[in-house]
């Protein structure tokens, strides 16, 4: 058994938008969830995952970097964000392997513990593994992390957590813009990182990508909630599910999180903000592209927030039997947070991973819940 061997392709390619971050040490770290069937596919060992060497790997032991970005977050610019309680150890096979909730970093935020706990994390995993299930565009979790202290949060003194989540590139809208409050220059690295030769085929393809990504999140009543562009990936996955829910109404209102007291984000504004955070990708690059294709793309992103709805109302796959659905996901969150019970956790996971499958979990997680006010919370 030995510990995998990672590339350093993002610090490589983008030094000025990386910071270096020193492991931080956790009391007694322990996996909580591990996906064994996504650390095959990586090639890594399961069985040294487990071991105190591999449990310490996954809680940030070996270091790694922070990357840095700006962001509308909710409709305001930033200028630099980055990863505040992020933690990227490196690549492997392709794939970006990043710790959420491992400490703070050079970007955290004055008064950030920059910690997770262990409830959202345990959310991301689950609907992350859920939407791969189901088809849809998006990161992964190969694990998830109980750290061994607490942290202070809106229900109190609750246990620490880490995701250890998985990505095609974490290179964003938000990376982009970045880049465009520093030059030119760097901009264009961006655009070479992403695996693109031009700004207009950038912008094309991720536009594409974010189009059909959020149709199919529309098809399952899918409330991401937190549409920042800091949170729109160029890789045109689904990235961070801190206060996500689901509407089984196709209520057009439909907001949960915490933090969108104006309904910024609700379920029915979702093809009007992409295409907004698309039109944002777009002014960044500007510089670099040609006057009339530039022109030519700003229409293209404003005529198309109907084309997406008419992507949404077209015939989709199969409707799942068993969705993460709010209340049955949060009580078992609950008994995993609060009593270490993660029966409940196991058992709608493993519904929510074979969701077309009757056998998948008992009837009762198939029945659609009753329509009311329901709070997701990001975590931090």
């Amino acid at each position: 058994m030995h510990r995998p061997t990672l590339a350093h392709t993002f610090a490589e390619r983008l030094p000025d938008m990386v910071a270096e971050v020193v492991p931080t040490d956790f009391p007694n770290p322990q996996v909580a969830v591990l996906n064994e069937p996504l650390a095959a596919e990586l090639g890594i060992e399961t069985e040294w995952l487990r071991t105190a060497e591999g449990t310490a790997w996954l809680a940030g032991s070996s270091g790694g970097h922070a990357t840095a970005y700006a962001g509308h977050q909710f409709g305001q610019f930033v200028p630099l964000l980055g990863d505040g309680r992020a933690l990227l150890l490196g690549d492997i096979d392709g794939r970006e392997i990043q710790l959420k909730g491992s400490g703070r970093t050079p970007f955290s935020r004055p008064g950030s513990d920059g910690r997770g706990a262990i409830g959202p994390m345990l959310r991301e995993h689950l609907v992350s593994e859920f939407m791969h299930a189901v088809g849809i565009p998006t990161t992964r979790s190969l694990a998830v992390v109980a750290t061994g202290e607490h942290v202070i949060r809106q229900q109190g003194r609750v246990p620490g957590g880490i995701l250890v989540r998985v990505a095609t590139s974490h290179l964003r809208v938000g990376s982009v813009q970045y880049a465009a409050t520093q030059s030119p220059a760097l901009v264009e690295e961006v655009i070479r990182a992403a695996g693109f030769d031009t700004p207009l085929e950038l912008l094309n393809t991720v536009v594409d990508r974010q189009l059909g990504l959020v149709a199919q999140w529309m098809r399952i009543g899918f409330v991401h909630g937190v549409m920042n562009t800091d949170n729109t990936a160029l890789s045109g996955e689904t990235i961070d599910y801190g206060p996500c829910a689901f509407t089984e109404d196709f209520d057009l209102s439909a907001v949960f999180s915490s933090i969108d007291t104006a309904g910024r984000y609700a379920f029915g504004n979702q093809p009007s903000i992409i295409a907004w955070n698309l039109a944002r990708l777009a002014e960044a690059m500007f510089p670099l592209l040609d006057l009339d294709a530039a022109r030519e793309v700003f229409a293209s992103i404003q005529s198309r927030w109907d084309e997406l709805w008419a992507r949404q109302q077209e015939s989709g796959p199969e409707v799942p039997l068993f969705l993460p659905r709010n209340r049955m996901l949060q009580d078992a969150l609950n008994a995993a947070e609060a009593g270490g019970d993660y029966a409940p956790y196991r058992a709608l996971l493993a519904a929510v991973t074979d969701p077309y499958n009757p056998e998948a979990g008992p009837e009762w997680m198939t029945r659609p819940e009753e329509s009311g006010p329901f709070t997701t919370y990001c975590g931090t």
